[in-house]
């Protein structure tokens, strides 16, 4: 079984199973989703990007590239957001690979660091991401946030 990780944008025939599965994972209205990666298939900004990990034609995993993660820190980006990995998946390194495949889209698109915010402590330091302190979201929460640099030749 072959698994591999394509772009939304240079595959829109997955834009609404992709729309689907980042809306399911999560719980966030299918709507918000479905506009902010369709607009994303045709701009000529850089991001948003969204990703999904398949295995032979099915999705078992995902992320997104984006300018802002719903977080105070507006003056970091871009942010890994949305990183997901079936639960019958996990433990197999899969994890690890989205978010490589992640740092390695942001450094071809010219940027330097990446950021995502989390509630998990434990997960994101074994993958090179640094803990840098506390964001604010607008519905009164608060996450960790975490930066990465980037360097790949």
């Amino acid at each position: 079984m072959e698994t591999k990780i394509i772009g939304i944008r240079e595959n829109p025939e997955y834009l609404e199973k992709g729309v689907d599965y980042f809306s399911t994972k999560w719980n966030i209205d299918r709507r918000i989703y479905a506009d902010c990666i369709s607009n994303s298939i045709s701009t000529e900004n850089p991001l948003p990007r969204w990703y999904l990990m398949l295995k032979d034609s099915k999705i078992i995993g995902s992320y997104g590239i984006i300018t802002n993660d719903f977080i105070s820190r507006q003056d970091l980006y871009p942010w890994l957001c949305a990183l997901y990995v079936e639960e019958t998946e996990r433990k197999k390194g899969l994890g690890a690979m989205l978010l490589e495949h992640g740092r390695k889209q942001a450094a071809t698109l010219g940027y330097k660091k990446l950021y995502l915010s989390t509630d998990h402590i434990g997960y994101y330091e074994k993958y090179l991401w640094k803990y840098i302190g506390i964001g604010y979201h607008p519905w009164g929460s608060k996450s960790r946030i975490y930066e990465c640099e980037l360097i790949f030749q």
